[in-house]
């Protein structure tokens, strides 16, 4: 599991995923999102909007993520 550190309290889920490098540009996380292949604490997620915080667990396909 990789932990990727964010800025402050909370961070949405399509920033998150730019952030991790799991995607290249915004317009790709709708996309990604939309798979049904993202996990947020083990729930599949749809929402770009999504508030993560720290020690939440993303998975993506292929890479475990935690908020750090």
């Amino acid at each position: 599991m990789r932990e990727v550190s964010i800025g402050g309290d909370v961070i949405r889920l399509g920033q998150f995923l730019k952030l991790a490098d799991v995607v290249e540009a915004g317009s790709a996380v709708k996309a990604v999102l939309a798979s049904g292949t993202v996990s947020v604490n083990g729930e599949v997620e749809t929402r770009r909007g999504r508030q993560l915080r720290p020690g939440d667990e993303v998975t993506v396909p292929g890479e475990q993520l935690r908020v750090g």
